[in-house]
């Protein structure tokens, strides 16, 4: 491969397929809305598909060049992502759109495959009509409708590692670095799915340059971590002095802590934390994806948050509770013990 179109590149993954690219000698233009600097050693294009004015700009400068892969990370309007498809269909080799497992029906089975049924689509594509799973879905499908066999989808699952904008393991690790006691949800060994945004970047390049297409899991295997592992992790890299008290999920009900949202990354056991943790993600495997250790993951993120940089991008994340919320769980009963078993320091009262 010697050249490479990131549409966006500047936050998470998409900086990370370009950065992996840069690494490995490939021209890398990136496109983007002029919000975030761009990585080391791109070339910047500022451009904004949902305005087709500037985007006939863009693409005329796009049009000088044949590209080997397009790599689209968009969430927004599905009407962007048609755009572009259709204007490079002749310009470019492959077409790597970042989807997202949200595109199945909610919950998918436990151990679902790339085959399970996805959510149903309204009548059009007008974004006031259309959720974030409805409008991932248009978006991959406009891609395929232009790219056919050429078309490489990348139903992302839960995306760590350095930069990351959703929060979700930065919250953790903002609180363990606080230290103290820490209510956390049980069971110690729930099992957690994950990909570092790293490796899906440089399988991403792979995948593409193996001249692979159709649709993919873009995660790592059933179980590649626990809770307690994680947060363990968390708790020791930090090395804020925190300690992990284990509570059953219903003291987090009983306290109103919503799953997800207010729990990154954790459901209790149960149909929605099979959704989320236990997809087959065998084809992806079997094709080479692979990860880093956890540890270096964790690490890593927690590096990134201690730069300038990182403390700006993560001093507007919400904490997981309020000061009386933790109160109230590390008083609530329900206490459970931490297993034997756990790799990473977990204490329990």
């Amino acid at each position: 491969m010697t050249t490479l179109l990131v549409l966006g590149g500047t936050q998470f993954l998409g900086r990370a397929v370009a950065e992996e690219a840069v690494r490995q000698g490939v021209r890398v233009v990136v496109v983007h809305r002029g919000e975030h600097e761009p990585p080391v050693g791109v070339t910047a294009i500022r451009g904004d598909r949902t305005d087709p004015g500037s985007w006939t700009e863009v693409e005329n400068l796009l049009a000088r060049e044949r590209w080997d892969l397009v790599v689209d990370t968009w969430s927004g309007e599905p009407s962007a992502v048609r755009r572009s498809a259709a204007g490079l269909r002749d310009r470019a080799d492959r077409y790597a759109y970042v989807s997202s497992r949200s595109v199945y029906a909610w919950p998918p089975p436990d151990g679902a495959e790339e085959d399970a049924p996805v959510v149903d689509l309204p009548d059009g594509d007008d974004p006031d009509d259309l959720g974030y799973a409805e409008s991932k879905l248009l978006a991959e499908r406009a891609v395929e409708e232009h790219f056919g066999a050429r078309a490489l989808i990348l139903r992302a699952g839960l995306l760590v590692g350095p930069r990351e904008n959703t929060g979700r393991l930065p919250r953790w690790l903002a609180r363990l670095a606080a230290g103290g006691p820490v209510p956390v949800p049980g069971p110690p060994d729930l099992d957690w799915q994950y990909v570092d945004a790293r490796d899906l970047a440089a399988w991403t390049l792979r995948a593409a340059a193996d001249g692979l297409g159709g649709v993919f899991d873009a995660v790592g295997p059933p179980g590649g971590t626990t809770t307690a592992e994680l947060l363990g992790l968390g708790a020791e890299i930090t090395g804020g002095g925190s300690t992990l008290h284990w509570r059953a999920p219903a003291a987090f009900v009983d306290a109103e802590v919503q799953p997800w949202t207010d729990l990154p990354g954790w459901f209790p056991p149960g149909p929605e934390h099979a959704a989320v943790h236990r997809g087959a993600a065998a084809k992806a495997a079997r094709y080479g994806l692979v990860q880093r250790p956890l540890r270096d993951t964790v690490a890593d993120t927690w590096a990134w948050m201690c730069t300038a940089e990182g403390r700006a991008a993560v001093g507007d994340l919400d904490p997981l509770w309020s000061a009386e919320v933790e109160r109230r769980l590390l008083d609530a009963g329900g206490a459970i013990p931490a297993q034997p078993s756990v790799r990473s320091p977990a204490t329990n009262n």
